[in-house]
């Protein structure tokens, strides 16, 4: 979790008016190599670099296995089933959307909110344009009178921060200092995390 993250999902909650956004991390990816750190050290990170609105909710860490978007939305859903619901993610990720697990489920059962990147040069594809069909929605407010079901682009400042790259950095003994929180560059200092 970096400040490129946080400095999201707050801007989100800002500029969408919500209560609060929930932070997730994965327990098993079914996408790409497994975490370096383990759920444990993540979560303590996530939770030391966290303040409201942002939240922690370990819902796939708990839950097991690899971790699928639409099982989490699933969840989530059954606790609220009458509140919106928004995903927010990138610009990238929504034109992977396709080929993620069951993605026609996921506007069943919340909003996506795709936030604009600085690497997002992709066009969609017609799988997406299908997948998304009539569901644009042009105003913040489309977001609250329903419970999902929409796509808002949100365009927001962004932090051009990978955390492939912060790793990088560490394993090559560099710095990470103000590009994390600093409660998070602590932690990783002091679990000798991501290094040699």
């Amino acid at each position: 979790m970096h400040n490129g993250h946080l400095r999201v999902a707050l801007e989100a909650a800002e500029a969408l008016g919500l209560e609060e956004v929930r932070l997730i991390p994965l327990n098993s990816p079914g996408h790409r190599a497994a975490p370096l750190a383990s759920t444990t050290a993540r979560l303590a990170m996530l939770r030391a670099a966290v303040r409201a609105p942002l939240s922690v909710d370990d819902v796939e860490i708990a839950r097991g296995g690899v971790s699928y978007t639409v099982d989490t939305l699933e969840t989530l859903r059954a606790r609220w089933p009458h509140r919106p619901l928004c995903l927010i993610i990138g610009r990238d990720a929504f034109h992977g959307l396709p080929s993620w697990k069951r993605p026609a489920d996921l506007l069943r059962l919340a909003h996506l909110v795709v936030a604009s990147r600085p690497d997002s040069g992709v066009a969609p594809s017609a799988a997406l344009d299908e997948l998304t069909a009539n569901a644009q929605a042009d105003r913040v407010t489309a977001l609250h009178e329903a419970r999902a079901g929409r796509v808002y682009f949100l365009d927001i400042p962004l932090l051009p921060i990978a955390s492939s790259e912060l790793r990088a950095r560490l394993a090559a003994g560099r710095s990470i200092r103000h590009l994390v929180p600093d409660a998070v560059d602590d932690y990783i200092a002091e679990q000798r995390l991501y290094r040699p």
